[in-house]
């Protein structure tokens, strides 16, 4: 049944996005939504853990799955300690949209450059062109998270409940899993 559901792009991409997001939710049984400072490194290993576990499930046909995981739990660990952030599950304390966009998307760039250059060690050997994934990582984080950032922001002050900030959370995963998806089914091929 899954074989059939990823032999097209948006079969794949949907259960992509849905895989993800669902890895994501299910990661907030585990994790705190918070600040910054909030999050430590082991709360980002389960994260990270709960999304690339179902994603390496879609992908063990073309890679190594085990290795799909360890890479993103380490790249998370990673990312955590040194200060770039558990970016998928913090919210920026800032309510100045500039902050938002402009230092939302460095972050989540040098986020996703690190989650995609250890994602990369996984896929080398079995994916031509795997290095093309550190960009795409790169640029979909960059994109996602100062929008989720910002939908959140608007929904933050609309309504005075920090739910809107796990709204705009829950935005910048889909739209992450999203782009990821569409663009590991061109660059995985047909998995």
């Amino acid at each position: 049944m899954i074989r059939k559901v990823v032999k097209s792009e948006l079969g794949f991409t949907l259960l992509w996005t849905v895989t993800t997001v669902s890895g994501f939710l299910l990661s907030l049984l585990f994790i705190e939504i918070g600040e910054k400072a909030d999050v430590g490194i082991l709360q980002a290993a389960i994260g990270s853990l709960a999304i690339a576990f179902p994603q390496s499930l879609i992908l063990r046909q073309r890679i190594f799955s085990l290795m799909w995981v360890l890479s993103t739990v380490f790249a998370w660990i990673i990312i955590t300690a040194i200060s770039v952030g558990a970016m998928g599950w913090i919210v920026s304390t800032s309510q100045f949209l500039p902050f938002r966009v402009v230092y939302g998307s460095i972050y989540a760039a040098i986020g996703g450059f690190a989650i995609g250059f250890f994602q990369w060690l996984a896929i080398s050997k079995s994916v031509p062109s795997a290095w093309r994934w550190i960009l795409i990582s790169s640029v979909s984080w960059a994109i996602a998270v100062p929008v989720g950032s910002i939908i959140g922001m608007f929904l933050y002050r609309l309504s005075g409940l920090f739910l809107g900030e796990v709204v705009g959370l829950a935005i910048t995963w889909l739209l992450l899993a999203i782009f990821t998806g569409v663009n590991a089914y061109k660059l995985f091929g047909q998995v």
